[in-house]
Formats: structure tokens, sequence, C-alpha cells
């Protein structure tokens, strides 16, 4: 561990000069030699560091995004080669390579403050040393090897000796069950983080390759840390406890507030959102308003729990428009359903289909009383039918029919209601 934090030594002294601005700071309220006054300093120094890598998380946020819109693209691979994984993860990967995709990005913030923690670590470690390091000098390092963190010194590690400890002035028991209890903490909070991911904001539907590795390290993790941090001093363990309870907080607001497309964290902030929106009429909050709007973009590629909100609208006779705000369906253009119907109102009035000229002819001759029936046969077997009267007229109609032939052949009868 030494060996590794020598490497970000060119680190250590920025690392210095912030704790020890923030120990001017608590030193001045709780005494320069209070483990308070380390203590937060260490804590304030995570918060510090954590602030500065929002932004590496929201384009953390935004990659696993972009991997949840590639779900239907693995879902298509894995179906298609099924009995062969070889080619499912060389299909995985060219995916991953044309839409610029990675799904090792959940990691970057973790890899963005290992030079700080290990930085962190190296000062420590020269304290427990009596050496001075960055900018703590001798007088700052006699009041660091003083401050105690309920009772166990800043410096102090679960695998020192009784002679190491007692040279700090503690006990070796109070240093072991202080160390211990927060290693048990840094682990099960590790835990619980991962857990919170993998049970609630991951879409179960697909597996991906992602979902194995965070299930990996929900497992993992734990594992290093209780490893690990038997040689971590009092104020490394103090440092990785901060930032595993910020990342735990952190989690649960992204998963309550912005959930993952197809999770049962998704389904829970519909099922408040339809509350909301029905209770009030209107989608209130930009964050509100983009997933509305990214809902709708989506169409017919909603799933179960997005339709079961646009239904929820549809019976509240709302309807979800493409800015991602919510109307009354009255008098509105409503969304159209994935089938293809509308979300919500009142339905479209059906016309009615158009009739060719003998079936309005049938519909007028059923509606007249007459005994003319001669106009249902078919039109080809008018004329013959026509020629059977004319046979029993008077010479004069065969005259006439005959005339008619004479002129333009035979005549088409007149229909029975022109009669």
């Amino acid at each position: 561990m030494d060996t590794i934090a020598s490497l970000f030594s060119f680190i250590t002294t920025p690392v210095s000069w912030v704790i020890v601005q923030f120990h001017s700071v608590y030193g001045a309220i709780f005494g320069e030699d209070t483990g308070w006054a380390w203590g937060l300093s260490i804590v304030s120094l995570v918060i510090l560091i954590r602030i500065c890598l929002i932004p590496l998380f929201v384009k953390q946020i935004k990659a696993t995004r972009a991997m949840q819109t590639l779900q239907p693209e693995m879902k298509k691979i894995q179906e298609r080669y099924k009995n062969d994984k070889q080619r499912q993860s060389e299909e995985m990967m060219k995916l991953y390579k044309e839409t610029g995709t990675n799904p090792l990005s959940s990691c970057l913030p973790i890899l963005a403050q290992s030079p700080f923690f290990f930085a962190l670590y190296h000062v420590l470690n020269s304290i427990a040393n009596n050496d001075t390091v960055g900018v703590i000098n001798q007088s700052l390092l006699e009041s660091a090897q003083k401050a105690h963190i309920f009772g166990a010194p800043l410096a102090a590690k679960f695998t020192d000796s009784s002679s190491d400890v007692a040279a700090l002035d503690a006990s070796l028991t109070t240093v072991r069950i202080v160390t211990a209890v927060m290693i048990v903490l840094m682990s099960a909070s590790q835990f619980y983080t991962q857990r919170q991911l993998m049970t609630k904001n991951v879409d179960t539907t697909v597996k991906t390759p992602f979902m194995q590795q965070q299930k990996m390290l929900m497992y993992i993790f734990p594992v290093m840390f209780a490893i690990f941090g038997i040689n971590f001093p009092v104020g490394v363990l103090v440092y990785w406890l901060t930032t595993n309870v910020w990342t735990m907080g952190q989690q649960m607001y992204v998963i309550h507030n912005n959930p993952t497309p197809g999770s049962k964290a998704q389904a829970a902030y519909l099922e408040r959102l339809t509350k909301r929106v029905t209770q009030h009429g209107k989608v209130r909050g930009r964050g509100e308003k983009a997933i509305v709007k990214a809902i709708v973009a989506k169409g017919r590629d909603r799933n179960e729990h997005e339709r079961k909100f646009i239904n929820g609208l549809s019976k509240a006779n709302l309807a979800a428009q493409p800015d991602g705000t919510v109307i009354k369906s009255e008098g509105a253009v409503a969304t159209v359903t994935e089938d293809g119907t509308p979300a919500g109102g009142a339905p479209r009035r059906q016309q009615p289909k158009r009739q060719s000229k003998s079936q309005r002819q049938a519909q007028k001759q059923g509606d007249e009383p007459t005994s003319l029936t001669k106009s249902d046969a078919p039109e080809d077997a008018k004329p013959a039918a026509a020629k059977k009267p004319a046979q029993k007229s008077s010479g004069q109609g065969r005259s006439k029919a005959q005339s008619g032939q004479r002129k333009g052949g035979p005549q088409r009868p007149k229909s029975p209601s022109k009669k």
C-alpha cells in the first residue's frame, strides 16, 4: 500500500494544503488538537472532492442512460446468438463501439477519486511515522498525532502493535474496536449502494454484461474494503466511510427522481407522478417534463410501466403532450398510444362508408313499397328481363322496341324509382 501511495505523491501537497485550511477553520471552533477539528477536515475534503466530481457523475448517468437505449438491440443479439456465447460477446462489443457507449463508465467516479484517496493515505501514514509531509510542518504534525476520534488516534491502524498504539497515547483495544466498527460500516454502505442499484434501478428484462459487472461489484467491493480496511489508518477510514455515505445518498436521490426505464424504481416513480399530475392537472418541474417528454417520444416502444402511466392519465381525462406538458383531453388533440388509439377523451366520430349506385338503389327500393322487384337482378340480366313485358304488349309497343333497336340497340330499362 505504501508503494502505491508513493505513486500519487505528486498530489500529496494539494491534499495536505486543503486539510490544513479546513483544520484552521474547525480548530478555531473545537480546538486545534481535537479529533473533531481533524476529523471534520477530512470529511470536508471528501465533500469538496465529490462536489468537483459531480460533472463526472452526470456523465456517468448519461452513459448509463445510453446503455439503456441499447437494451432492445442487446435483446435481439441475445436471441440471435443464444447458443453462441462468444459470437454474442463479439456482437455486444461491436454495438458498444458503434454507439460510443462504455459499460465500465460506472467505475469512473471511483477511478477519479483514487489519486486523492492514496494521497490522503500517504499523508496519514507519514503522520503515524512522525514525518512531515506536504504543507504539514512539525507543529501541525504534533497536533495531528494528538487528535483522537472516539479514542482512536487519527493515524492508528487495526494491525498496529500495542507499542505503536501506546506511542500515540491510545489503547490497542479501543483502536481495534473503532476500526472494526468503521470497516463494517464502510463495507455495509458499499454493499447497500450496489444492491440498491441492482434490485431497484436496473431493467431486468434484458441481461447484459453491464448487469453482470454490477452484480460482481456488489459482492467484490465490500470484501475488498474489509480486507484492505485493516491496513487503513483511522483517518483514511473516515475518508472512505464518508465517500460511501455520500455515494449512497447520491444514488438514492437519482433512483427516486430519475430512475432507469423498465426498473422497479421507474414503476414506483411513475405511480407517484400519476397521482401528482391527476391531482394538480399539470406537470411541475423540468425533471418531470423531461421524463414525460421522453415517454411520449417512445410511442410504441414504451415499456409496461410507461403504458400504465399513459393509461392512468387517460382515465383522468388528461393527455401527455410531446413537449412534456399535460392538458385536458376534451377538445384537445390527445396523444396516440402504442396501439394507435387516442390516449384520452371522447372517441373519434366514425365516417359513413361510401355506397355504390346499385347499393343505394337497392336501399331506396327497400324503403319504397312497390311490386317491382326486377331491379334486384344483376345489371347484365336487366335487358333480358325487359323483353318479357315487351312481347306481351301491343303492336305499338313492338314497333317502338324495333325502332329503338334500329336507332341504337336495345334500350336500358328504367329503374322502378323513376317510374
